[in-house]
């Protein structure tokens, strides 16, 4: 088979900087991307697609409405699955993100959880943190959902004012620190009305951004709201 240049270019660059999967640190050969064949398979999918009304879902009832939710794999603080998603959101590799996006939707093909999806949209992020950190991981998931789907991805809310982080904080701490944070983009707003919305962030821990960021969103005439985050806490 006749190599092409640019796969005799990355094999050479694999030798002097091989690149090694997040999860086990073994190198990866020229047919992976971002993670080893074995990581990939051994992903801790959560499933939830799979069920109705499902832990995720459960989590909402009675806080907003919405028409289903899911998350792609577990997220547990010292395991290590838990490098993926540090790398995605600190260590400049959201395009690894939106590649584990796309790969969700292939994946959850046959649950439908995608099915009746008019527009994407991510959890947007504070113009101090986006200066800081020069990216919003969770865009970058949202892309690769729409992308996959050919949908529309759509910049529908704002975040109006920073907040503290939120990794130490409890359930109520987390959402008295997000009130008035979040507002609509009225730019885009027109185009919402009567559509179904996928919402997306890259963890789910307590669900307080979600909550509302999707209250938000149910505020626009015939909105439907779903669900998705890259990874998942244990949910109570």
């Amino acid at each position: 088979m006749i190599r092409t240049i640019k796969q005799w270019l990355g094999a050479a660059t694999d030798v002097v900087l091989p690149r090694v999967c997040p999860v086990c640190g073994q190198a990866l050969d020229g047919d992976e991307k971002w993670l080893c064949r074995k990581c990939l398979a051994d992903l801790p999918r959560t499933r939830y697609e799979d069920v109705d009304f499902n832990t995720m879902e459960q989590h909402f009832a009675g806080k907003v409405p919405i028409e289903r939710a899911t998350a792609y794999f577990f997220y547990e603080k010292d395991a290590p699955y838990a490098s993926v998603l540090h790398d995605i959101k600190y260590h400049s590799t959201p395009l690894m993100g939106q590649w584990l996006a796309a790969r969700a939707v292939h994946d959850m093909a046959a649950s439908h959880f995608f099915d009746s999806i008019d527009v994407v949209t991510a959890v947007p992020l504070h113009r101090s943190k986006l200066a800081h950190r020069g990216y919003n991981q969770s865009e970058y998931l949202a892309r690769g959902i729409a992308g996959e789907l050919n949908i529309p991805y759509l910049e529908t809310l704002k975040a109006i004012r920073p907040h503290s982080t939120q990794t130490h904080k409890g359930a109520l701490e987390r959402w008295q620190n997000i009130q008035d944070n979040y507002a609509l983009n009225h730019k885009n707003a027109d185009q919402l009305a009567g559509k179904h919305i996928l919402l997306v962030d890259d963890v789910i821990t307590t669900g307080s951004t979600l909550t509302v960021c999707a209250s938000l969103l149910k505020g626009i005439p015939g909105v439907n709201v779903s669900l998705f985050t890259l990874a998942a806490a244990r949910l109570e």
